[in-house]
């Protein structure tokens, strides 16, 4: 059909979409006919610069730019990329309205924002969108179905210039796939669709008809706009075709549509790209004629035009006139004409326009797109010539740190295939213009990631002849593929490269990733012959044996590792993997055939140790290796294997023994240990602790037994072991709860009673319920010694049990005693108390809660809480006194502000009717919470009472909002008590409830439905929300379905699987930003107090994040456990222990079962130890042990060093008992327990044990290089105990002259030297002066010296007191460190100027610090500066030292 013919067609059409225009409420769709410097958005709209030059719009916008974009489409007043693209799309028109459900198009318009946030994410950040992400959101939108029209256009605009990394024709593909996939899916295009796709055509410049796309458009009954014209016209231009371009803005002029600068803007580039540039440059009067002053896109067309012809002269002329007009032009401006004139040839004119570039704000994500537009199509160079003007670049390259920022244009590079050479010139041009760290190492990452097997030759080649090292790993990435595919000609092309590059495969190449593709190991070896690779090597062999193990195939191990040509092998190599086969395999024969191997073989030993103890490690491993369930599956065929080494006579040392009957002890294998016992070498070693007891039987006295031995003992006078005898025999007693036979012991026997005998009964007497004897044991222990104090359990239970027998004022005597003598409190303390006045409570007895209440408040014993004050209430309710249980509520409110019970009166008022009261009550809640928490107080009640019709008379009152908090505690109320009918209502009642999440009411009907296994009734939940259109979230999608499941009912829905969920991501999102602000928000729900409880926390803002639990506490919201677990371990960090306990107790309330992490135990294990509470230490300690958890090192070391420091051994050992039984699921040493042994020792005055304990640490072992002492000594000496300190440092000479231990004396030295006492060190290390030979202490002294800032001294000191030190160069460095660290200038110049006299070498690391010291001080740098980072150098020192000392 001919062009004209088709628009009279449409003529109607055209003049009704010209009225929708010009009526159109949209600003973007409000176009005015003429104004000066009518700019439009579409200069804005052109994505990257790079993309096609396009100058149409759809409506005007003030002219700005940032490099902050945005997708929102109010989000900012500056018209940018995203807010024309991805601005509010035309709504969906025409029947498929009527046929999509209103929750259908809620699900789309989540979707629609998730998606939008996503996209508007990318773009702030770079300027672009990757194919990946669109990708993704363009398939989850598929999946989910239903696409609306916002998704669709979201996508096409998506397909331009936002992928500068695509190449033009893919970017359309991509569109045309998105086009016909949501058409298929049911999506409805409008013009706005059309429009879109005309966009993506324009800047990916595809070639298409513009007569085809209208006819289409008329086929699809889609009537074109005012943008449609102007696209049109746009696309005719860009090819030149004015005649076409003229027939359209023809018939525009005819229907009086507006034609703005973009307009003339096209008509600029149709003239240019047809020849005739003269027409082109007259449209700029042209425009003026007509009232429209040309703008910064007019010149930007004409610079575009004159570009592409290579003219700079009216380029520059250009730039002038538009300077002169008062019209700017950016530096994205430039950037397009810089594009234009390289891909028309014009490269040597580049550099010319980007000096004009002014680096605005902006200027690096337009420079990357720009960038990565020129590498797409094919101009590289002139690419790297842009990034070379970044300006931070050029900044960082005259800094001591290099930065790393050309890695998006290598990677780009990488990925569009451009040859190993053009990248290696890349590479040495960053480095050589210090540009980038590390360009070729970064540039090969890349090409591994992309798995470009010649790319990756070609650059190991050039890392080659460069120097740098290429290691065996490097072709991991191409072997992996090849493994999975089992490509055996793949892998045997990269070994040739390797070989041709001089790299050997280690081990682990040859055993992970080039033996498994082959199907055999024979195949392999002859496949790596033919191919010329060598398969007689060590390595090769370790390679084959680590296969053969790993795979289980134990007979064919058995026999390589019994080959004569076997070479030596280090055990440590093989352990891993001869566990793994061991755990896999069956073959018993052969599993002891190898370990009789590692037990006799000296070739698989290359280390000091024998082969037999080798072995024992490896036998140690192989049970480590292993977990409960795959012990006790394989405990015959481990039992059988025990037995073969034992027929083969091999045994293992007791120290292994006992750390495979640790690790079988946890899997309860008794007979497994017997196995391994029987390989012991020397029974008499053993302990009896270390013998398994026969089942059932306990070595302990029994109690005739015990009396026997008290008996005897008291006959001999020994009155200590006596006594000890007593306690147990008492305590024994306790435990069987023979009350009557303890008491009478304790009657025959007064003189040996202690003040834990006496707790030890009063708690038996309180269990008894005999408060009488219980009490008169507590008035004996008081005579007996005043200040005597029992454990405030045993307290609170003689205390519970005189309130339970009406003896208040002795209870009273004894809550005032606990005061006096300070009792520690345990964390139960607040819990005990109100099980203690809801006993009384229970009774009625008003007056004993409110005795009870005052004196526990007054004293301070605990802070009053809703908890501890509802008993009072309670004691009211009991006896039916509701006015009462009001009033108590009052009073409670008044003197503790706390308001208990206040629903269950309320609901009691209601049932009874009783109105005037109930008034009273409103009132009250009204005046003091506010009139909404009185409503919701009085909706909930009537709910609880089951009178709905009020209940709804109350929530539609006028103005009412949702409080999610109060919503979420009712319901979880109706959950706990199962009242379904209940919940219903209130679901129901809060349908039209403003601001009511939905979803998470509905949610709770499902969680009571899964507790009470109604799936019936979860259906029929399921049918009501859909008829109100409630989009669930996939928690409640995967609630429903497991119900469903779980009762074989079909799911009618689609279970999510995904790891999002869209609503909540934004909830979430935006909680947090709450919880950081800290801002004050009215109501909050039990998820949002959470958020902002953890965040606070983890910011440190532990009384912030205190408050708003107490709060939410005040509120009766109950949180989450990891919530209460996370601000008491911030309160114990910040040493607030008493808040922290008031937080566990709160979590204890609320939460049954409730216990802290093994962190938070570990702190408050560290906490009472530094608050001098070892004891208390030492039970919580205990408590985390029953409770199955592992104290951290830091918990355990320094409850340790607070028993040394108070010379408590026994406690020392009690906790180093304990710590054994955790075998090896704690790494401490075992010096934490001697040091502080010591020290204890030396603390109580026996001295000479201390030494004992010490010197048999040297003189009993063979490793001594792990045992240090320097803690001891530093103790001693801080605590100027000179009598210790003789004969300690007598004992460290003694170990150096007598034994050669010289680490003792050593460590002493160092003290002495950081101490400052210059006269103790030298005297000492006039008596050992082997102490100066000790290189590797003296240089890890200085090390960790210099360090710190004013160490220099010290080091001083060393080199007067060692002044033959051979390590000259290092000590000059350290002290070149020292003075770096106090930046002092003058002295680092006089030892530089020292160095230089003395000709010692100065590294590179202390030169590139003095270089910057000279800068600090804004001085010239007299010597060349190390061009590196000083990480570079560090690493680069670290490395040379290692390799240094394996040379020796």
């Amino acid at each position: 059909m001919p062009f004209s013919t088709l628009c009279r067609s449409n003529m109607a059409a055209l003049l009704r979409s010209t009225r929708v225009l010009r009526s159109a409420s949209s600003p973007l769709l409000r176009v005015t006919g003429t104004r000066h410097h009518g700019r439009t958005v579409g200069r804005f709209c052109g994505g990257a610069a790079g993309a096609g030059r396009v100058a149409v719009c759809c409506g005007q916008a003030t002219r700005g730019w940032s490099h902050v974009h945005s997708l929102l489409p109010c989000g900012s007043a500056r018209p940018c990329l995203g807010t024309r693209f991805y601005g509010a799309a035309a709504e969906q028109k025409g029947a498929s309205e009527d046929d999509s459900s209103t929750g259908v198009r809620t699900s789309q318009a989540q979707q629609f924002d998730w998606a939008l946030a996503k996209l508007d994410s990318s773009v702030r950040r770079t300027g672009r969108v990757t194919k990946t992400l669109l990708q993704r959101i363009f398939h989850d939108i598929c999946r989910k179905g239903y696409p609306s029209g916002n998704q669709a256009l979201l996508l096409l605009r998506s397909c331009g210039s936002l992928l500068p990394e695509l190449p033009l024709a893919e970017r359309t593909e991509f569109a045309h796939h998105i086009w016909e996939k949501l058409l298929e899916l049911g999506a409805t295009y409008d013009a706005s669709h059309y429009n879109a796709l005309l966009k993506v055509y324009l800047q990916n410049e595809f070639k298409f008809s513009p007569t085809e796309f209208l006819a289409k458009m008329e086929a699809a009954n889609v009537q074109p706009n005012r943008v449609t014209y102007q696209r049109l016209i746009a696309a005719y231009c860009q090819v030149g075709d004015i005649e076409g371009a003229s027939k359209i803005l023809g018939f525009m002029k005819s229907k009086d549509l507006p034609i703005t600068e973009a307009v003339f803007d096209s008509l600029v580039t149709g003239h240019s790209r047809a020849g005739d540039m003269q027409s082109a440059v007259n449209i700029l009067s042209v425009m003026r004629s007509t009232g429209v002053d040309p703008g910064p896109d007019t010149y930007l067309a004409l610079l575009v035009a004159y570009a592409e012809q290579g003219d700079l002269v009216k380029i520059k002329e250009t730039l002038n006139a538009a300077e002169n007009a008062d019209v700017s032009l950016t530096d994205r401006d430039l950037m397009q004409v810089v594009f234009s004139l390289t891909r028309a040839g014009y490269q040597q004119h580049v550099s010319e326009v980007m000096e004009r570039l002014r680096h605005d704000r902006g200027f690096v994500p337009d420079a990357m797109n720009l960038c990565l537009s020129l590498v797409t199509q094919g101009h590289e160079h002139t690419a790297f010539l842009v990034l070379k003007s970044f300006p931070s670049m050029q900044a960082d390259a005259h800094n001591g740190d290099t930065p790393d920022q050309g890695n998006f244009f290598l990677r780009h590079c990488v990925n569009m295939d451009k040859s190993p050479e053009v990248l290696v010139g890349f590479c040495k041009d960053l480095k050589d213009s210090n540009l980038h760290a590390t360009p070729l190492q970064f540039t090969l990452y890349c090409a591994l990631e992309s798995k470009k097997t010649d790319m990756v030759i070609g650059l190991m080649k050039a890392m080659k002849e460069e120097g740098l090292p290429i290691r065996p790993h490097y072709f991991w990435p191409l072997l992996t593929q090849h493994q999975r595919d089992k490509n055996t000609t793949g892998t045997l092309e990269v070994l040739k490269a390797m070989q041709e590059l001089g790299v050997l495969p280690d081990m682990d190449t040859l055993s992970n990733y080039v033996l498994p593709t082959f199907p055999s190991m024979d195949n392999a070896c002859s496949a790596l012959k033919d191919a010329g690779l060598a398969v007689d090597t060590e390595c090769f062999f370790s390679a084959e044996v680590h296969t053969e193990a790993i795979t289980g195939n134990l007979s064919r191990l058995f026999a390589l590792l019994s080959s004569p040509s076997l070479p030596a092998t280090d055990p440590s190599a093989l352990r891993g993997s001869l566990n793994a086969g061991f755990r896999r395999s069956k073959d018993v024969e052969n599993m002891a055939n190898i370990t009789e191997l590692l037990y006799k073989d000296v070739r698989l030993s290359q280390t000091d140790t024998a082969p037999a103890e080798n072995m024992a490690y490896f036998l140690y491993n192989l049970f480590d290796g292993m977990t409960e369930s795959e012990v006790k599956s394989k405990e015959g065929v481990l039992r059988e294997y025990l037995h073969q080494l034992q027929h083969r006579g091999i045994i293992v040392p007791v120290n292994i023994y006992r750390g495979i009957r640790n690790i079988l002890v946890s899997y309860h294998v008794p007979e497994l240990i017997k196995d391994v016992l029987a390989l012991v070498d020397s029974k008499e070693s053993l302990r009896s602790t270390d013998i398994p007891s026969p089942s059932g039987s306990e070595d302990r006295f029994s109690l005739q037994k015990m009396l026997e031995k008290l008996k005897t003992l008291e006959t001999s006078g020994d009155k200590v072991m006596a006594a000890q005898t007593f306690k147990r025999l008492i305590s024994a007693l306790c435990t069987e709860e023979d009350m009557s036979r303890a008491l009478e012991l304790k009657a025959e026997h007064e003189d040996k009673m202690s003040t834990s005998c006496y707790a030890l009964l009063i708690n038996l007497c309180c269990r008894h319920d005999n408060p009488e004897e219980a009490l008169n044991l507590k008035r004996e222990l008081a005579r007996k010694d005043s200040e005597a104090v029992i454990d405030s359990n045993k307290y609170l239970a003689l205390v519970k049990v005189l309130v339970k027998h009406k003896q208040l004022e002795e209870a009273v005597d004894i809550l005032k005693e606990m005061k006096e003598k300070d009792v520690t409190f345990k964390d139960n303390t607040a819990s005990t108390f109100f099980h203690m006045l809801n006993a009384s409570a229970m009774e009625g007895d008003v007056a004993t809660i409110r005795r009870l209440q005052e004196t526990v408040f007054t004293l301070g014993l605990t802070t009053p809480s809703t908890n501890l004050c509802s008993p009072l209430v309670t004691a009211h309710l009991e006896k039916g006194d509701l006015a009462g249980a009001l009033e108590a509520t009052m009073e409670c409110h008044k003197q503790y502000n706390r308001l208990p019970r206040i629903h269950d009166i309320l609901c009691g008022l209601v049932e009874k009717g009783d109105t005037d009261l109930l008034q009273k009550a409103m009132d009250f809640v009204s005046q003091e919470r506010g009139e909404m928490t009185m409503l919701y107080d009085l909706f909930f009640a009537f709910l609880q009472t089951g009178r709905y019709r009020e209940a709804r008379r109350i929530i539609e009152t006028p103005g009412l909002r949702a409080r999610p908090g109060r919503l979420q505690w009712y319901a979880e109320k109706c959950v706990t008590n199962q009242q379904m009918e209940t919940l219903e209502n209130m679901v129901d009642l809060t349908a039209k409830l403003f601001e009511c999440d939905r979803d998470e009411l509905y949610h709770y009907l499902l969680r009571l439905c899964k507790d009470t296994n109604d799936w019936r009734k979860a259906d029929a939940v399921w049918t009501k929300m859909q008829e109100e259109n409630v989009i669930p979230r996939e928690r409640t999608l995967r609630l429903l379905a497991d119900i469903l499941k779980s009762n074989n009912q079909e799911v009618p829905f689609e279970v999510p699987e995904i790891w999002y969920e869209q609503p909540e991501a934004k909830e979430h999102q935006r909680d947090i930003r709450v919880a950081v602000r800290g801002s004050a928000v009215t109501e909050l729900s039990p998820n949002e107090y959470q958020l902002r409880v953890l965040a606070l926390s983890k910011k440190g803002k532990v009384q912030e994040a205190y408050s708003v639990l107490k709060e939410a506490d005040r509120k009766g919201l109950t949180l989450s456990p990891i919530c209460y677990d996370s601000l008491v371990k911030s309160l114990l960090a910040a040493g607030r222990m008493e808040d922290a306990i008031e937080v566990k107790d709160m979590a204890t309330n609320r939460i049954p079962g409730f216990q802290m992490s093994d962190m938070a135990n570990s702190l408050y294990i560290v906490t009472q130890a530094k608050q001098d509470r070892p004891q208390d230490a030492l039970a919580s300690l205990k408590s985390m042990l029953q409770m199955d958890q592992v104290p951290s090192n830091l918990a355990i070391t320094r409850l340790v060093q607070t028993m040394g420091s108070h010379g408590d051994t026994k406690g020392i050992q009690e906790v180093e008992s304990l710590i054994k039984t955790l075998g090896p699921s704690i790494n401490l040493s075992s010096m934490v327990f001697t040091n502080n042994m010591a020290l204890a020792q030396i603390k109580n005055g026996d001295i000479e044990s201390a030494v004992e304990t010490l010197e048999s640490l040297f003189t009993q072992g063979d490793d001594s290089s792990r045992k240090n002492i320097s803690f001891v000594f530093r103790k001693v000496l801080e605590a100027k105990n000179s009598e210790a300190l003789d004969k300690l440092r007598a004992l460290a000479e003694r170990l150096c002259n007598h034994f050669a231990k010289y680490s003792p004396a050593t460590e002493l030295f160092l003290q002495y030297l950081d101490l400052d006492m210059m006269d103790e060190a030298k005297h000492l290390l006039q008596r050992c002066g082997a102490v100066a030979e000790q290189k590797d202490a003296l240089l890890s002294y200085m090390a960790k010296t210099s360090q710190n800032p004013g160490q220099v001294a010290k080091i001083k000191n060393l080199c007067e007191l060692i002044p033959d030190f051979t390590e000259k160069e290092l000590i000059f460095n350290y002290l070149m460190k020292c003075h770096a660290v106090d930046k002092d200038l003058e002295s680092a110049k006089s030892l530089y100027q020292r160095m230089q006299q003395e000709e010692v070498q100065i590294n590179e690391l202390s030169l590139k610090r003095l270089a910057q010291l000279y800068k600090q001080a804004d001085e010239a740098v007299p010597f060349e500066e190390p061009p590196e980072s000083f990480t570079f150098y560090a690493d680069k020192l670290k490395a040379s030292t290692s390799s240094g000392a394996e040379d020796h």
